[in-house]
């Protein structure tokens, strides 16, 4: 059975990725403060959009207890999830008894064509805004957050798919369709579907340190080379 301390400290860096971190966005390294991470979770959302950075964040806080890292999912009500590929979720929470967090990750999915225009995930995911969390979007979820204005005149990306869809839902979005996250400070955006493990990993490293993101890519032993 594979364990945590198997992950060891001298983990190869892997394949380097297309991604980008512009200035104010730099890796924080400090690993100093605990971390709440709430994955929004939602009718037809793109399994592997939440899970792949779950599978992440939540091995990152269960293998090292120490660096405060807590993770936990949150709908807009109680009930039972069904994902875009039918998987069925129970959320730990609901917007109304969800505890404080400090990053939100925010996947995409077709269910975010319904969030665009809604006045009421427009209203909560602008009070996190306000509250000065970071929110992270995985493939379409972006589409939501363009939609709240919260990408207007800054670098984004979003799935293949959604790219001249992401510009119309703003101003001035400077799309990047061949970075797989974007880091603007406040906000990152991920391209389509596994983009959101990349991006997860650059998180591990914002938030704690490049050494800590190593520990953990090589404990979900993500090294990725498709076969085909």
């Amino acid at each position: 059975m594979c364990s945590f301390a198997e992950s060891g400290r001298s983990a190869e860096t892997g394949q380097a990725r297309r991604q980008s971190a512009p200035d104010g966005a730099s890796v924080d390294q400090t690993g100093l403060v605990p971390t709440s991470i709430a994955f929004f979770i939602f009718d037809d959302a793109e399994e592997l959009d939440w899970v792949g950075p779950w599978e992440v964040l939540a091995a990152w806080g269960q293998g090292w207890p120490d660096d405060g890292v807590t993770t936990f999912t949150v709908a807009q009500t109680g009930r039972p999830v069904r994902c875009a590929k039918g998987m069925r979720v129970l959320p730990d929470y609901s917007w109304d008894t969800a505890p404080a967090f400090d990053v939100l990750i925010y996947p995409g999915g077709t269910g975010t064509r319904r969030h665009v225009g809604d006045r009421s995930i427009r209203q909560w995911v602008g009070h996190q805004a306000e509250n000065r969390t970071l929110i992270a979007s995985v493939c379409t979820g972006s589409l939501v957050l363009a939609d709240n204005g919260l990408l207007d005149g800054l670098p984004a990306t979003t799935h293949w798919g959604s790219l001249d869809l992401l510009a119309s839902l703003g101003t001035d979005i400077e799309v990047r369709p061949n970075d797989r996250f974007v880091d603007t400070g406040q906000v990152v955006t991920a391209a389509g579907v596994s983009a959101g493990i990349d991006m997860a990993l650059h998180l591990v490293a914002r938030l704690h340190s490049v050494e800590r993101a190593r520990e953990v890519r090589r404990y979900v032993q993500y090294d990725p080379e498709p076969p085909i």
